[in-house]
């Protein structure tokens, strides 16, 4: 496979990096985006042996790209129990979730930083059979040297923003020569797969499929848990602010204000989307004079709590069963939005806001079904508030969004069968390792 000039000199940066990259891996440890116990596995050095088996390694970026590979690979692993499965994802909440929530047959690691001696070393001791890259990772020294060992790569559930399209375009030949080596493409959307062909990827390598969040399993809970805190809410009306991100509680706390106008026993539960965030939030929730309850300190709400803040990791679904309405966080402050699969698939109405780039084919056709709905402001938010705490209205948004969410479980049984097929068709010797 024939690469640009400005590849080249990113590989031949990368091969003599390894400096760089411990400054970088000292750099983000300091404010705490590096797990210290596991810090080897970022230079590629792993802390388990390789199992005995055929091994699929799927690469994720980060939380929400990482479960939506859950689903699949709980289905590969039930089709094919000879399997084992390596996720690899990059960041510490990442770890976590997946440390919790992969199932027996799978495991996790840290991806190893893009330096040329780290990625030999994570692929020398890994020797994966079959490498999945999701959405739009792409790490040009992972992707050069896991294909210059032949080793077929596969990306699926891919997307691709209109401002990451841009910044590839000025690196045309360096996208063409990594999405060459792709033996084939599942994508979300016709969107992306119009980038991607731009892009250089061969279109008969590539075919619409949809999003895997579509076939993903609804979210985990602990069923006791969420009986005992619906004891103790005793019928209160219930909504729910899910994955916030900086900017975006103080306009939902305005909302919160106004809607407890006509309903004064309103409870709002608020889940920021990194948990690291929650001493931020609750210095808000204190500044501004609010009631409130904190999940991490194992505090419960009461009849005179008006705001519960649950930085956690790993209970969405819980907080989706608890609520009816649910808003969907980085949608008020231009972020790109989250997963609205997930309150749909556990019976909550959806509200969001206009910044929903990550999803605009999803909203579009949530929107469609009457099953979402549009907020720009802490009005509008408060206004849709308090008509879906009437249970009708709440119970008709959520029904058509099941029936949305619902309707695309075909995308996981695709990718299944592209995944099986091409870890069974033989491939050619693997060249040597580096010396």
């Amino acid at each position: 496979m024939g690469q640009s000039l400005a590849l080249a000199g990113y590989l031949l940066f990368s091969a003599r990096a390894e400096a760089f990259a411990e400054r970088k891996l000292a750099a983000r440890l300091r404010i705490g985006k590096e797990d210290e116990a596991r810090l080897d596995e970022r230079r590629g050095i792993a802390s388990r042996p390789r199992p005995d088996t055929p091994l699929i390694w799927f690469h994720a970026a980060s939380v929400g790209e990482s479960l939506a590979l859950l689903e699949l690979i709980r289905r590969l692993i039930e089709e094919r129990p000879d399997i084992s499965v390596l996720v690899t994802t990059g960041t510490v909440t990442s770890a976590k979730v997946m440390d919790s929530r992969l199932p027996d047959g799978a495991f996790h690691q840290y991806a190893p930083m893009d330096a040329l001696p780290f990625v030999r070393r994570f692929l020398d001791h890994w020797r994966p059979d079959l490498a999945v890259w999701t959405e739009s990772e792409l790490w040009p020294a992972l992707i050069t040297e896991t294909d210059a060992r032949s080793i077929p790569m596969l990306l699926i559930n891919a997307r691709m923003s209109k401002a990451s399209h841009d910044r590839w375009r000025f690196l045309k030949g360096v996208a063409r020569s990594l999405l060459g080596r792709f033996t084939f493409a599942h994508v979300q959307d016709d969107v992306t797969a119009g980038y991607l062909r731009r892009l250089g990827l061969p279109a008969e390598r590539l075919k619409v499929t949809g999003t895997l969040k579509e076939g993903a399993a609804a979210l985990p809970y602990d069923e006791n848990e969420r009986a005992r805190l619906a004891s103790r809410l005793a019928g209160r009306p219930v909504w729910l602010a899910a994955s916030t991100h900086k900017g975006e509680e103080k306009k939902i706390l305005e909302s919160h204000s106004l809607a407890m106008r006509g309903n004064p026993r309103l409870l709002l539960i608020i889940v920021p989307r990194h948990p690291e965030r929650g001493d931020a939030v609750a210095e808000l929730l204190q500044t501004t004079g609010w009631s409130y309850v904190r999940r991490t300190a194992d505090e419960m709400p009461d009849g005179d709590t008006q705001v519960y803040l649950a930085d956690t990791v790993g209970e969405l679904g819980l907080w989706y069963r608890l609520a009816p309405v649910s808003f969907v966080g980085g949608s008020l402050e231009p972020i790109g939005g989250h997963n609205p699969f997930e309150p749909a698939a556990l019976g909550s109405a959806i509200l969001h806001g206009p910044y929903v780039t990550n999803f605009v084919d999803i909203y579009q056709r949530l929107t469609e079904a009457k099953a979402a709905r549009l907020v720009s402001s802490p009005e509008s938010l408060a206004a849709a508030v308090n008509d879906l705490m009437n249970p009708d209205h709440a119970a008709a948004m959520a029904s058509a969004a099941w029936e949305v969410s619902s309707s695309g479980a075909n995308v996981t049984d695709m990718a299944v069968d592209l995944l099986l097929d091409t870890l069974d068709t033989p491939s050619p010797p693997a060249l040597p390792g580096p010396a």
